[in-house]
């Protein structure tokens, strides 16, 4: 996964301050005894703290809070219901739809596709979300072009008896870090579906 990205202009995303000009690899380990669900520890290669994701615990829509690295909120990640295959939506606060991420049929592997209108030139995106998780990895594609990789770590015996997992993000120059690290987190829910 050391593979250089190649940089997105005008840059791609929903978030203008989560595209930075560099290639990013976000680490995200979720937490395994987390009460309020699927809660994520999100940091770059660095260490530092790049986004928060806290499950919120009983919510009827499996909600999840992305937020900066001080907690101010950024949107709200939800199960879509009444659907054939599993589907997300994203909103901030006052209610918009940012970004949708719906899941495909697809035989030996996962598929969703997530659309949104992109922040930085009003241009309507559709991005290809497909993986394999026998070989634990995924690519996130706009047309030909990859700007996004997924993978997870090998099992550990922690993860085995705690259903946790940590997944490797490394996204392109100019790609909203925030909302690759949704995307990634409406994939392991997919996956979980399938347990």
């Amino acid at each position: 996964m050391n593979s250089q990205l190649a940089p997105l202009s005008p840059p791609l995303g929903v978030n203008p301050a989560y595209c930075v000009p560099r290639q990013t690899v976000l680490v995200m380990k979720e937490k395994v005894w987390s009460l309020s669900g699927d809660t994520f520890h999100i940091v770059d290669e660095n260490g530092h703290e790049v986004v928060q994701c806290r499950g919120q615990a009983f919510s009827l829509s499996d909600r999840k809070e992305f937020a900066d690295s001080s907690g101010r909120p950024l949107f709200s990640l939800r199960t879509r219901h009444f659907t054939l295959h599993k589907s997300f939506y994203a909103e901030d606060a006052g209610g918009t739809v940012l970004f949708e991420v719906k899941g495909k049929f697809s035989i030996g592997s996962s598929k969703m596709i997530a659309t949104f209108t992109n922040r930085s030139n009003g241009a309507p995106i559709e991005l290809l979300v497909k993986g394999d998780w026998f070989d634990r990895s995924a690519t996130i594609t706009m047309g030909n072009q990859i700007i996004a990789t997924i993978g997870r770590s090998y099992f550990n015996m922690r993860e085995v008896f705690g259903g946790q997992q940590t997944y490797y993000v490394t996204v392109a120059p100019g790609v909203d870090l925030a909302m690759m690290a949704a995307i990634c987190v409406c994939l392991d829910e997919k996956e979980n579906e399938k347990k």
